[in-house]
């Protein structure tokens, strides 16, 4: 259930270091991504051509997408390398007791 757009989506330990975690809420296809011990969300669609980046490689703070190998700057969302030219959406996150949840809109967010 989602309070103030916040919307459960995994437990903490779900979510591998190494490898991004795909969670849908809504429409919205994100993955949860763990750089150095922080959580992130971003969209998990590239934005060059349809490909899951929670099927991609996480780099350092970069997530590499699959099909051509284009580079996300995980926290920012920020599109790193060709052939990508566009960034992605991030969102919000916040662990309570072990959950992870993600805001997709922040409360009067008008995108409701």
């Amino acid at each position: 259930m989602a309070t103030d757009g916040w919307h459960k989506v995994a437990s903490e330990i779900d979510v591998d270091p190494d490898e991004p975690l795909r969670v849908r809420v809504d429409d919205a296809q994100i993955a949860l991504c763990s750089v150095d011990g922080t959580l992130y969300a971003i969209d998990n669609i590239c934005t060059h051509e349809y490909a899951e980046l929670s099927d991609g490689f996480i780099e350092g703070d970069c997530i590499e997408c699959p099909l051509h190998q284009a580079l996300f700057h995980i926290p920012t969302g920020k599109a790193m390398s060709p052939p990508a030219d566009e960034d992605l959406t991030t969102y919000p996150v916040k662990v309570e007791n072990g959950d992870v949840f993600v805001q997709l809109h922040a409360p009067g967010d008008a995108r409701k």
